[in-house]
């Protein structure tokens, strides 16, 4: 037998389903203002990792589409996107690829470093949550995420060249990987 939350939440005199709702509406609002601030620390870590390599970079962007506006601040260009979908750090990729292999995986895990750093420094608060999920999710072979730029860069080294062919099957299979592992976590919580 399953527990319905609307049941239960039902069955429940009026004051603690207020209780309920208010709670439901500050877990909320504290994941909203967590986001953001988790998606900056993950780019700062890059950006951080970036420079200790002498990588670099000319924006940090929270948001992905259209520059609503933006800010310059020494040689790093500052810019609020349109879309609140995700974040980036424009490296100078050719620079990032003449550094030694260990010093790309570096920088590709520098975000993900941090992110785990911030969630275990803040261990059982809700922006401990979302910076550990940010960390795991970027792990993921997913085109463009820091899993799949690691895996390309350890392809590269292996192969000593590059492969469209064998990138294109990693794309894909790492695809199809991150969407099984998401539905095995999906099973598990529900």
């Amino acid at each position: 037998m399953t527990l319905d939350s609307r049941k239960i939440a039902r069955a429940l005199p009026p004051k603690p389903r207020k209780i309920i709702r208010e709670a439901s509406a500050m877990i909320i609002t504290s994941i909203l203002i967590a986001v953001p601030f988790a998606l900056i620390i993950h780019e700062l870590g890059h950006l951080l990792t970036a420079r200790s390599c002498n990588v670099p970079a000319s924006e940090l962007g929270l948001g992905l589409g259209p520059k609503l506006f933006g800010v310059q601040l020494g040689s790093i260009h500052f810019s609020l996107r349109a879309l609140p979908l995700g974040s980036f750090v424009r490296l100078d990729g050719t620079a990032l690829r003449e550094r030694a292999i260990k010093q790309q995986l570096f920088v590709h895990l520098g975000g993900i470093l941090f992110n785990l750093i911030a969630g275990l420094a803040t261990y059982g608060t809700v922006f401990s949550w979302v910076n550990l999920l940010v960390a795991a999710g970027n792990l993921l072979p997913l085109y463009q995420h820091d899993g799949w730029k690691c895996g390309l860069v350890l392809m590269r080294a292996l192969l000593r060249r590059k492969s469209q062919p064998v990138e294109w099957a990693f794309t894909f299979s790492g695809g199809f990987v991150s969407l099984v592992i998401a539905w095995v976590a999906i099973r598990i919580c529900s």
